[in-house]
């Protein structure tokens, strides 16, 4: 008899209905989402995306053209939104949508059809014309639309570029698609839902250029062997998400080692010290950024000497160390106007100890984002002091609400 791969237990109870979702974050919260679905097999993934809507705080609306419906089941829709699905027009007038204006319109997949006929006007069954009203909607109230091409890279033609371009022209956002094999795939749902979010911000980071920097930067010991540290880059990434949903364009560089980002967060990955000098020298040097945020945890130390190959194993090392360039002097000798906001992470350091050392950082960096160990002990969660000049140290508890206060300063800076 085979060992059997679970107890055949029940699962732990909970307190969400059936229906019901978790929820992963708030920031489509009190936003009515119409989400289009065309005539694609993309469309059989339209009820996960709608949940994973829903578990932002979104309520979804689906309308879908009688294509779509051969590829996903109108229950599965209605089952994930909560709402029927609506697909022809009624004398409810859906599509005017007046009675309960939708926050932003997002048509996932969009397919060449579709995409055409929107671009030409052409409005002859409920989802167009829910999007003809929508393009009238945001011409007066900015409210945003979306759409994902999704077809058949043979169908990628000049014809379907011409009517993206058009449509980019009215203020439409194209959503980029997977490329791959061929095709211009769905991307996925974590990816469409950070980009609506983006769509749907105050954009107070609109216009700014950010460089942000994360997690350990290693030094090699050979040409196998890492010195490197416990950070993860979870901080910055954390940063990079909120700056990146409020409109801000962003290059944000983490060690090897760093954790995973988001899939719709641009970013850059070095893999040791010299790579992530070599990588902020040269980003600033193209003169796009106005602000430089370090929260890198960079090695202080390297080796002298880098064995040319592998060490053998199984015998006692003595290793000599020299330190490592200081990149954020080099940064701000280099670019005396450049805005910069640094880190200091301190153990064995009472916190006044640690206001010392932040207010004498502050005298060079616009922002002093301060921490020490021992308060992460007592909090249970990252404790950060920011420290700037002329103003008295303001305490922030959870990465969220650090970055949020980075930014928040970064904002108000003119």
């Amino acid at each position: 008899m085979s060992e059997p791969l679970w107890d055949f237990a029940p699962p732990p109870s909970s307190n969400l209905r059936d229906r019901e979702v978790s929820q992963h974050g708030s920031r489509l919260s009190n936003k009515r989402i119409a989400l289009i679905i065309s005539g694609s097999i993309a469309s059989y993934r339209s009820p996960d995306l709608v949940r994973d809507l829903r578990r932002e705080g979104a309520e979804v609306q689906v309308f879908a053209t009688a294509d779509a419906l051969r590829y996903v089941a109108r229950e599965a829709l209605e089952w994930t939104s909560l709402n029927p699905v609506l697909t022809e027009s009624s004398p409810n007038a859906s599509h005017l949508s007046d009675n309960s204006p939708f926050s932003a319109y997002l048509v996932a997949p969009a397919t060449y059809n579709l995409l055409n006929k929107f671009a030409c006007g052409i409005a002859d069954d409920l989802p167009t014309a829910l999007l003809a009203s929508a393009l009238g909607r945001a011409e007066r109230a900015k409210t945003p639309i979306l759409v994902v091409p999704t077809m058949h890279g043979s169908m990628h033609n000049k014809i379907l570029q011409e009517s993206l371009s058009r449509l980019n022209d009215h203020g439409v956002t194209v959503v980029p698609p997977r490329q791959e094999n061929g095709k211009n795939n769905l991307p996925g749902n974590e990816f469409l839902v950070g980009q609506l979010i983006r769509s749907l911000s105050a954009g107070t980071l609109k216009g700014h250029q950010l460089m942000i920097t994360g997690g350990p930067t290693p030094v090699w010991i050979d040409h196998i062997r890492l010195f490197t540290n416990r950070f993860t880059g979870a901080l910055s990434i954390e940063i990079a998400k909120q700056a990146w949903f409020e409109q801000a364009t962003i290059q944000l560089i983490l060690g090897q080692g760093s954790m995973k980002t988001p899939s719709y967060l641009p970013h850059q990955r070095v893999v040791d010290f010299s790579s992530y000098r070599e990588k902020v020298l040269s980003g600033l040097g193209e003169g796009l950024i106005d602000t430089a945020i370090f929260s890198a945890a960079v090695a202080d130390y390297q080796p002298t000497h880098v064995h040319p190959g592998k060490l053998p194993s199984g015998q006692q090392l003595t290793l000599s160390f020299e330190q490592t360039p200081k990149v954020i002097r080099e940064v701000r000798a280099a670019y005396p106007k450049l805005k910069m906001v640094a880190f200091k992470y301190e153990e064995n350091h009472t916190h006044e100890e640690l206001m010392v050392i932040a207010r004498q950082r502050a005298k060079k960096y616009q922002l002093v984002v301060a921490n020490r160990g021992e308060e992460f002990i007592e909090y249970g969660d990252q404790v950060a002091w920011l420290v700037e000049q002329d103003k008295s140290e303001e305490q922030m508890i959870s990465k969220p609400a650090i970055a949020k206060a980075v930014l928040d300063r970064v904002a108000s800076w003119v």
